[in-house]
């Protein structure tokens, strides 16, 4: 196990002594669930749908830009949902997810001003009412995700970034009458940590 961990930080430094520059950000902002259909509590035609409401999302990045106009970011982010059951009433589900994306800029490595393309894998836990992040209990789901941004360097340590992903993945719960594919879409701005 120490062994483990100490590979692991070796690798990270490693990684981190290519990076022309990298950053940490925190952001915060919103996270709205759209898609196909997913389902309905009752099994007969003609049964109400279920709908799933977003709330608040926080995301938490780490950034290597390994060349001049790309890098690489590993993320966790924290968001929201809310189940809202025709019969059962609104079930709150927490969603914890981790990605990593490959960014593209049409600009180089030390502009100030740098939007950005990105796409990546992921996966999303749900945890169900009762479950636990301790004990195993979520539904895990495992997707794509692509969108873009913008990061502005405020000074040579200190930079405010604006982003939008689009989160695509399965459903979590087996509802009667499911459909498509669920879509998360994530709104958040914060701050970036420059080194």
């Amino acid at each position: 196990m120490r062994h483990s961990l100490l590979l692991g930080g070796v690798l990270a430094c490693a990684a981190a002594a290519f990076a022309q520059v990298g950053e940490i950000s925190v952001s915060g902002g919103e996270s709205r669930f759209r898609g196909g259909s997913p389902g309905t509590e009752a099994t007969a035609p003609g049964s109400a749908p279920i709908t799933i409401d977003g709330g608040f999302r926080l995301d938490i990045r780490l950034t290597l830009n390994t060349f001049r106009f790309f890098g690489h970011e590993f993320g966790y982010g924290y968001s929201h949902s809310t189940y809202k059951l025709p019969v059962s009433g609104n079930v709150d589900v927490p969603v914890h997810s981790g990605y990593y994306d490959f960014l593209v800029y049409p600009t180089p490595e030390g502009t100030r001003i740098r939007p950005f393309a990105c796409g990546g894998v992921g996966f999303a836990s749900f945890f169900p009412p009762g479950a636990s992040v301790y004990y195993g209990n979520q539904i895990t789901k495992f997707g794509i995700n692509y969108g873009g941004g913008l990061k502005i360097k405020v000074s040579s340590i200190i930079g405010i970034r604006f982003d939008f992903r689009q989160y695509n993945m399965g459903y979590p719960f087996q509802f009667p009458n499911q459909t498509g594919r669920l879509l998360q879409n994530a709104y958040t701005g914060g701050v970036a940590f420059i080194f």
